[in-house]
């Protein structure tokens, strides 16, 4: 039964060495591999508000900054022509009280030169380009939907106006308050557009400027197709006609997108789901540009549905891309190492046991066997050291020297001569010192690695 048990130590020994090499092997091997494991690539990533030829630059234009210094000396509010932006005047008063305020309101879609000139007007506490309001070295920007919505919906900033103007005068942050206002269409409005969607799928509305659907990024965010519905920005202070509600109660299975002017709206499927989400994501990130600009609304369009595609690959709302299955070798890559390590130390822990049963360690007489153990722990211990740090190149002098050293472990096991056991020894040791010149570490070189190991 011992000799049963003795052999199948043996065994196990060389099964962990053989396992080792292998693992060792394919570790090295698939150093250029990756992991990744996910729903899917959006296809969105190439959709984005471009900048320059995008269409963002308007025909308006500004007078030079003396000009507009005297218009803002003469009068605390000055609106340029072409300018867009409203408030309501009674709250902004009441911010202002009695400090000397005074507001400079310029057209979105002004060059760079032009908005040089109206951040150049000294005078002006207050700036206000497109819907961006700025002052004092600091923008204030809406952080919720009904900011945003009333800031691209109707041009409305009196939120941003009342909290700079605050900021500025060192007062309490005033309450923020949603200014828009919604109303139901009438039936002659909602049969309007109602026949056009039926017929195009798509309305655009009198002084909208979507001139198509951006059809690909549409696909791709509604693969069952969806309504849009495009309004110019509503005049300021009016309700909204809320088509997104009453366009849903009549086509309840079908997904409904609503501009008004720069903002979007989706009614349908998944809605309670997805649509803050996507919203959010879409204004936070291209709010900024799209506050000083004047970008067709196809460009904002293709921009928000690029946002709804990238909310759909990643699996939060309707249907869900079939997930893609992960490759398990890749996920195993980082415990290669570390089986490797457990490998080569089981087998030398069975090694020095097996030694010690032979007394081949020590034994009387025998003590050229006894060294030459000695140095076949000491290289072997080397050998796997200096595996985690070799390459292609130095793989094949270590793979060859730790076959000698497997030789010499098993001439030790079977009593040869020492000499046959030392002549492996020397060759493994001209294998792990080819091994350590081509890593370029001097301690791993044999000789310095066993200096006063072997005494």
């Amino acid at each position: 039964m011992r000799v049963r048990w003795s052999r199948q130590l043996h065994l196990l020994r060389w099964v962990l060495l053989v396992v080792a090499v292998l693992v060792l092997v394919v570790f090295v091997l698939a150093q250029r591999q990756s992991i990744e494991v996910s729903y899917g690539q959006s296809p969105s990533s190439s959709v984005r508000i471009e900048e320059g030829a995008a269409g963002e630059l308007s025909d308006a234009t500004v007078p030079s900054t003396q000009e507009m210094t005297t218009l803002v000396a003469a009068d605390s509010v000055v609106r340029l022509p072409g300018a867009v932006a409203h408030w309501d005047e009674q709250r902004v008063r009441e911010a202002i009280g009695d400090a000397d305020i005074r507001i400079l309101v310029a057209p979105p879609g002004l060059d760079e030169a032009e908005h040089e000139r109206v951040r150049e007007v000294e005078n002006a506490t207050v700036r206000v380009i497109g819907t961006q309001v700025s002052g004092g070295g600091l923008v204030a920007t809406p952080d919720t939907l009904a900011g945003w919505r009333a800031q691209f919906a109707t041009h409305d900033v009196t939120n941003q106006l009342a909290a700079l103007i605050a900021r500025l005068r060192k007062a309490p942050a005033p309450t923020e308050r949603g200014e828009v206002r919604w109303r139901e269409p009438s039936e002659r409005e909602l049969a309007t557009v109602l026949a056009d969607l039926r017929t195009g799928g798509s309305h655009v509305g009198r002084g909208a400027t979507l001139d198509g659907v951006p059809e690909q990024v549409a696909r791709t965010a509604f693969p069952d197709g969806a309504w849009y519905v495009a309004l110019p920005a509503q005049p300021y202070g009016e309700p909204l006609p809320a088509y997104g509600p009453a366009l849903s109660r009549l086509a309840p299975d079908q997904p409904i997108v609503v501009m008004y002017g720069g903002w979007i709206e989706y009614h349908g499927p998944a809605a309670a789901e997805f649509a803050d989400l996507a919203a959010v994501s879409f204004y936070a990130q291209a709010g900024s540009r799209l506050s000083r600009y004047d970008y067709p609304q196809r460009n904002v369009l293709g921009a928000y549905l690029g946002k709804v595609t990238d909310v759909r690959y990643a699996g939060l709302f309707d249907r869900p891309l079939p997930y893609r299955p992960l490759d398990p070798l890749r996920v195993a890559l980082p415990a290669l190492p570390w089986i490797f390590t457990g490998c080569v130390a089981g087998f030398l822990v069975l090694s020095a046991r097996s030694l010690r049963r032979s007394g081949v360690l020590g034994a009387a007489g025998r003590a050229r066997h006894g060294a030459g153990a000695a140095r076949l722990a000491g290289l072997t211990a080397l050998a796997v050291e200096v595996s985690l740090l070799t390459d292609a190149r130095s793989n094949p002098a270590l793979t060859r020297g730790i076959g000698k050293l497997q030789a010499a472990r098993s001439a030790l096991d079977d009593g040869l001569p020492a000499r046959h056991v030392w002549e492996l020894l020397d060759e493994a040791t001209a294998e792990l010192d080819e091994t350590a010149r081509m890593v370029g570490i001097a301690s791993y070189r044999p000789a310095s690695y066993l200096q006063g190991r072997l005494s």
